[in-house]
């Protein structure tokens, strides 16, 4: 690594002018003589000089990337969720190679150890009956699964993907602060937070020696692809569902590395074997990768009353013909107080001590040891930490109680089992410091990691980062983004070049990353319905448009057209006393809950676009005046939602989840129109409303060019209902619909059309021999009940 010049070691203590570490702490920019550490130099040189504005545009580049990506953080306050912007802190932890290889070493060791743990208390359990551990210890946890023992994983390990918790001591050494082994989250933000910072820092990243993450994602999809019995059955991320606190990075990492995202109702077990509902019918599922406890994965031999998991997933895994990932019963190990008994079964399995600590830990289980440990602590005058029952939460990294001395504080926390009576006691380094800028000025912000490990063929691989909880200000125990802390990205920093490779790379992705018809019934049924709602929110905002349009041109509301329009909008659930119609904002949100389903399916711009209409419809900044301003805000709202159907009709690659968001597009267009077209060429419909179906329809244009300036009924039947050439009539969309059926699977059964495709091709069939004297109201009403009939039908076929 370069050192910087004079005049750069001159701007950057300038740049360090106002940051102070804590003494008592140690700090990851400054080492114990106030001194740069190395690894900073380079990101140092490049910030210092810098003006604020100029660095301000720089992390704007960062946060524009996560905006624009759909990054947000689900935030849970008093029962209610919401999403927010990603809390990116710019200025990512740096942490020299060597250093890291040591970290490695001590992780690649822990792993290990786990995995004795793991088999022996699903197995022997020689370290309970040898006095390693509490029996009551393991019995009482909720997350040791008596069904699973005796289990063994079909690879012949309990452990494939961990997480650790880790933190500097105040010696300067690193400490284990918890251990992520039932479905460990993180990894794709770690990603997200790499593609964000080096947008940051996009002129100083290419050679600042990092080393890239690429490399571990190989594995990850290696390793899982390599757990497979057959080439030919999937590999799937299990998901609690979109409602997950984490389900943003569950999604990305199935699209990224190119699995199924699937939930517990699109599994099923026949005959031991787990395989997925779709659109094709049931297929084999070889491996989970589980982002759901265990405890919640099967309502037959688990936890009864759950509904987010599969029955007879134990089964499955008893038979040994699924690999979970992470086993089911590891949990087990994320038990604070069995970090108190590592260090001396590490001895004992291991034949050698721990190479990174864990920090200071003692189970009160007992009573002898409860009594010792109240009158310790009453000695450090905290007994009131005890007083409160204060549940433990297993996903945050917690310093709790009074001060020790100066870097070191002494905490018991409660772990609590149904009958409150396990308490651990811990004792902890306070947190080392990292840079963050505030206020426009770096300073120091209390640091956590979590670094993310791998089994492969050749052993443990170890992302080459992780990354960072920032606490929200200095001397923060609570390193938590739901109380307003961040994260940063960690950077390992070599003092030779780097392999930059940033893709998945070829020889890992030889075969099909999909297969043709894999689409999990509950994603082909959201990809429908987000077709669906996409176009209704387009005829309600036309129809909107159309009357304010009018009333903009001094039409009075009580015209024979606008009490005709009001009637009619009344019908299908819009209110024209509402500017924004609450049918409207209806159909836009469940567009948005609908995609946010099947993340994993569209593209970040695609995600972005929905976006754009959900904000549209929700903008609490304007108080829209009927007349002219509303129909302008439609006209921007169909901008916006034309914007996203370019983006799936030009992007979206032509397999079977296209078919479905396209089925639900044109099977919404038929009823909507035809529901339009039955009202409005009514022979007792007002004067104007031709002009009004063809505004509707959006075809004013078309009917200029190719017939009389003065629209007819027949002109308007023709052009709206029956020329195929037109992509908003009524017989475009049925053969969009005869298309896209035909392709599906099993729309041939034994050499005949199937069910639905036989049902369409009758309704197909009697609107193209329809004259056209005969296509008046109550034929198009027909039509459109046909077509719910229809989607009916293929709802019962493919999406249940």
């Amino acid at each position: 690594m370069s050192q910087a010049n004079p005049a750069q070691s001159d701007a950057i203590w300038k740049l360090l002018e106002s940051y102070r570490p804590n003494p008592s702490a140690p700090d990851e920019l400054l080492d114990e003589f106030g001194q740069l550490r190395p690894a900073w130099s380079g990101l140092l040189s490049h910030l210092a000089g810098q003006t604020p504005e100029t660095i301000n545009s720089w992390f704007k580049r960062g946060d524009m990337y996560l905006r624009d990506s759909g990054v947000f953080l689900r935030q849970y306050t008093n029962d209610v969720s919401r999403e927010r912007p990603w809390p990116l802190s710019h200025v990512p932890v740096l942490i020299h190679e060597r250093e890291w290889d040591e970290i490695c070493r001590g992780l690649t060791q822990r792993a290990q150890l786990l995995e004795q743990v793991a088999a022996d208390l699903y197995g022997e359990n020689r370290l309970v009956r040898d006095g390693y551990l509490p029996g009551r210890l393991i019995a009482q946890s909720p997350e040791w699964l008596r069904p699973l023992v005796g289990v063994d994983p079909p690879s012949g390990k309990y452990l494939h993907f961990l997480a650790f918790e880790i933190g500097r001591g105040p010696n300067g050494q690193w400490w284990v602060l918890n251990d992520r082994t039932q479905a460990p989250s993180g990894a794709g933000y770690a990603l997200e937070n790499r593609v964000a910072t080096s947008r940051v820092y996009a002129e100083h990243y290419a050679e600042a020696r990092v080393h890239r993450l690429s490399g571990f994602f190989r594995d990850v999809r290696a390793s899982l692809l390599n757990l497979r019995r057959s080439a030919d059955n999937h590999v799937a991320i299990l998901s609690p569902g979109p409602y997950s606190e984490t389900y943003f990075e569950q999604a990305y990492i199935a699209r990224y590395l190119g699995l199924l995202l699937v939930e517990g109702e699109d599994l099923t077990v026949v005959d031991g074997e787990v395989c997925v509902r779709t659109v094709s019918g049931l297929q084999p599922v070889d491996v989970l990768w589980r982002r759901l406890d265990a405890l919640y994965s099967d309502p037959l031999e688990l936890e009864e009353g759950s509904k987010l998991g599969t029955a007879g997933l134990v089964g499955a895994a008893r038979r040994g013909t699924v690999s979970m990932v992470n086993a089911l019963g590891t949990g087990i190990l994320e038990t604070r107080a069995l970090m108190a008994f590592l260090p001396r079964i590490a001895r004992h399995l291991l034949g050698e001590p721990l190479a990174l600590s864990n920090i200071a830990t003692w189970w009160c289980g007992q009573a002898a040891e409860r009594r010792y440990v109240l009158d310790h602590v009453d000695k450090m005058m905290i007994a009131p930490a005890l007083s409160t029952r204060m549940p433990f939460d297993p996903d945050e990294t917690t310093v709790l109680a009074g001060e020790l001395k100066s870097s070191v504080y002494k905490t018991v926390q409660h772990l609590i089992d149904e009958e409150g009576e396990n308490l651990v006691g811990q004792e902890a380094v306070s947190f080392s410091t990292s840079p963050a800028f505030v206020d426009g000025r770096l300073q120091p912000r209390p640091m956590s990691l979590r670094v993310f490990m791998v089994r492969t063929d050749d052993g443990w691989s170890v992302m080459p980062g992780g990354f960072a909880r920032i606490g929200p200000q200095e001397g923060s125990t609570v390193l938590n983004m739901q109380k307003g802390g961040s994260v940063a990205d960690v950077w390992i920093i070599s003092d030779t070049p780097v392999d930059t490779r940033t893709a998945l790379v070829s020889e890992m992705t030889a075969e099909p990353r999909a297969k043709r018809g894999a689409l999990p019934s509950n994603a082909a049924e959201n990809l429908y319905w987000l077709g669906r709602y996409v176009d209704r929110a387009e005829g309600f905002a036309r129809l909107n448009r159309a009357y304010h349009s009018r009333l903009a041109d001094a039409e009075s509301p009580s015209s024979p057209l606008l009490r005709h329009l009001s009637a009619f909008m009344k019908r299908i659930g819009l209110d024209t006393n509402e500017a924004m119609p609450a049918g409207l904002v209806s159909a836009i949100d469940s567009a948005s809950r609908t995609a946010g389903s099947v993340r994993d399916r569209l593209s970040p711009d695609g995600w972005a676009a929905i976006s754009e209409i959900v904000d549209t419809v929700h903008d609490e900044d304007e108080d829209l005046d009927a007349g002219d301003e509303t129909a302008r805000r439609m006209v921007w709202l169909l901008r916006e939602s034309s914007g996203f159907t370019g983006l799936v009709h030009e992007n979206m690659y032509r397999f079977t989840e296209w078919r479905f968001l396209s089925l639900g597009r044109s099977i919404e267009h038929v009823m909507s129109l035809a529901w339009a077209l039955a009202s409005f060429l009514d022979p007792g419909a007002p004067d104007g409303s031709l002009d009004l179906a063809l505004e509707y329809g959006d075809s004013t244009i078309s009917h200029r060019r190719r017939y009389a300036f003065i629209a007819s009924r027949k002109s308007v039947i023709e052009l709206l209902a029956r020329d195929p050439l037109n992509p908003r009539s009524l017989i475009f969309h049925l053969d969009v619909l005869k298309a896209h059926v035909e392709a599906l699977p099993r729309a041939m059964e034994n050499g005949h059309p199937s069910e639905v495709y036989s049902q369409l091709l009758r309704i197909h069939t009697k609107f193209v021999t329809m004259p056209q004297d005969a296509m008046n109201s109550a034929a198009l009403l027909a039509l459109r009940s046909d077509i719910g009939a229809f989607s009916d039908c293929l709802g019962r076929t493919y999406m249940s």
